[in-house]
């Protein structure tokens, strides 16, 4: 086989050239191939295939994939999609008690908030315990106003998950004590400045990655946790905070949970700390969700449960856990490959658009269309690798490794494809570079509808303030003046900031720059149909995404803060 003629720098500047060659009316795969593949591995391509009259060529497979998957992320059709999101927002802001959340953080930070925090991280696999400290934007500027002066991981192996009820917690009391008594012999902390007191316990901050019914900032009533956990065991319906700080308690620790947060709010907050116009927080990792800062007029007052007025006098705006998963219902657009994975899922209708986007999910999809590709057109030998028979083998992870590799060759694809999933049939650069195509395609529609879920938040926000403003030009009331001024603020933000968190986003070749293209091919398209709820004042960079650096240590941290400033005024 021929090597490539030449690798292109970058997987952007691949990207790029190959949306210019759809402006001059080729196909998205047309334009990869022009670009990946030499005459010599084309015609390799369709000699490897020429064996059975009845076989589908890889390239004519490939361009209906393409159909089915680029077609709906157009511009005009995607900002339809975005609009029908927008719409069922609104609805269930009001009608759905498991979706658009209200949490208790109502005050984003100004960047002047200081001190040093007490920050615990809950994940899935890992513990994390650190101090973090908070030195305000003027002191500390962008990259310097906030450090983790300590922190301490600790694995959650399968041992630790089966754990029962308070014997986790327990297990959890112990490391925080154990990197508390670390920090304090440190030169940068002092013993005043961790040991709690029976009149002034630590704070502590605690980013959970689990369900709870959350009933305050520092409350919220256990639920199961799922991933094998079984702390919950005995526990369900209980205070979360009470039960950590019981625990802490029994290791001679005087802690208090002052600020539950999950990793989307964490986000939004941690960024907001560093960039004030931040109103949005994005996880894209194996899950999918995204918080946003909105206005508390567009809640349902049911959603907020029981909480005091003073609550109400002093928010404007809050931060909504949207699940965002949960949404799309009903005008998803589907192919062959969406339905099979939707057929064989325990809980299809629970979180439809999180099957779109998720990286447990872009895997398997690729899985499904390369199965097909298999078996109808003779790629990877006409013979599916024993390993990815079963649903959910083919990781998201090993299609990034697939991207990654910009060597003429593919050396490095070829060779981690074949270790992870060993076949009679060794594949060929031809077979990489169909995959890596069926994965782009893939992994670009998941980022075009991750834009337009962020496009379809940003609009409503936006709708729902002008909307709030109306009624108000007249309020003569000082709390009503108040909010008005609070809002019109946001309004006049200008360029918004999504910090954004998760292994997708973060690592996936070219994924986060594929999302900004589609946020601005957004603004746009809006602003090319007025009509239809447009702004003639939007401009490209409005929405800007943004990493969210160690987001749930941080936003623990700032959550901590903005409660002490709030107590303060």
């Amino acid at each position: 086989m021929q090597p490539l003629i030449s690798a292109m720098t970058s997987l952007r500047d691949l990207i790029i050239a190959a949306f210019k060659s759809l402006t001059r009316g080729k196909s998205f795969i047309q334009a990869l191939l022009a670009f990946w593949i030499s005459p010599n591995v084309l015609k390799e391509c369709q000699e490897s295939n020429d064996g059975s009259s009845s076989s589908i060529l890889v390239q004519d497979f490939l361009l209906d994939v393409e159909s089915l998957l680029s077609q709906p992320i157009e511009p005009a059709a995607l900002l339809g999609f975005s609009r029908n999101l927008k719409t069922q927002f609104r609805q269930r802001l009001w009608s759905n008690r498991a979706c658009m959340l209200p949490s208790y953080n109502y005050q984003l930070p100004n960047g002047v908030e200081k001190g040093r925090y007490l920050s615990v991280d809950v994940g899935g696999s890992t513990l994390r315990v650190a101090l973090v400290e908070l030195k305000g934007l003027e002191e500390g500027g962008y990259e310097g106003c906030s450090r983790i002066i300590r922190i301490d991981n600790f694995r959650i192996d399968v041992g630790i998950k089966g754990l029962v009820g308070r014997a986790f917690f327990d297990w959890m009391a112990e490391r925080i004590l154990e990197t508390l008594n670390s920090a304090s012999e440190g030169v940068d902390v002092s013993k005043d400045e961790l040991n709690g007191s029976l009149q002034a316990p630590i704070p502590m901050g605690l980013a959970w990655s689990f369900p709870i019914e959350q009933t305050s900032l520092k409350g919220g009533l256990l639920q199961n946790m799922g991933k094998g956990f079984l702390a919950a065991d005995g526990l369900l319906g209980q205070d979360l905070g009470e039960i950590v700080k019981q625990a802490c308690s029994g290791h001679s620790l005087h802690v208090e949970v002052a600020a539950i947060i999950n990793d989307s709010s964490a986000a939004l907050l941690s960024e907001s700390y560093r960039r004030p116009s931040t109103r949005f927080g994005l996880i894209l990792g194996t899950g999918f969700n995204i918080a946003a800062y909105m206005p508390v007029t567009t809640i349902d007052r049911p959603k907020f449960g029981v909480r005091p007025d003073s609550w109400f006098d002093k928010a404007s705006h809050v931060i909504v856990n949207t699940e965002m998963g949960m949404f799309g219902q009903g005008f998803l657009p589907m192919t062959r490959w969406d339905e099979q994975l939707k057929a064989a899922h325990p809980k299809p209708e629970f979180q439809p658009l999180e099957h779109f986007v998720a990286g447990l999910y872009i895997g398997e999809l690729a899985r499904l269309i390369m199965i097909e590709a298999i078996e109808t057109t003779g790629l990877f030998g006409g013979v599916v690798p024993p390993s990815l028979v079963g649903p959910y083998t083919l990781e998201t992870e090993t299609l990034s490794i697939l991207e990654s590799d910009e060597s003429p060759i593919l050396e490095k694809a070829l060779a981690a494809f074949a270790s992870r999933h060993p076949s009679s049939q060794k594949p060929l650069v031809s077979d990489i570079l169909a995959l890596r195509t069926i994965s782009k395609l893939v992994t670009r529609r998941s980022a075009a509808m991750v834009a337009a879920a962020l496009y379809g938040l940003w609009e409503l926000k936006r709708e729902t303030e002008n909307e709030y403003l109306e009624p108000q030009q007249n309020g003569k009331s000082t709390g009503v003046q108040q909010f008005a001024r609070e809002t019109k603020a946001e309004l006049d933000l200008g360029r918004v900031v999504v910090g954004f968190n998760g292994s997708v986003i973060e690592q996936y070749p070219g994924y986060r720059s594929n999302c900004q293209v589609y946020i601005d091919a957004l603004v746009k398209a809006s602003r090319e149909q007025p009509s239809q709820g447009g702004d003639l004042s939007h401009e490209e960079g409005l929405i800007e995404l943004v990493p969210a650096k160690e987001s749930s240590l941080l936003g623990a941290a700032v959550a901590l803060a903005c409660l002490e400033r709030g107590k303060a005024n």
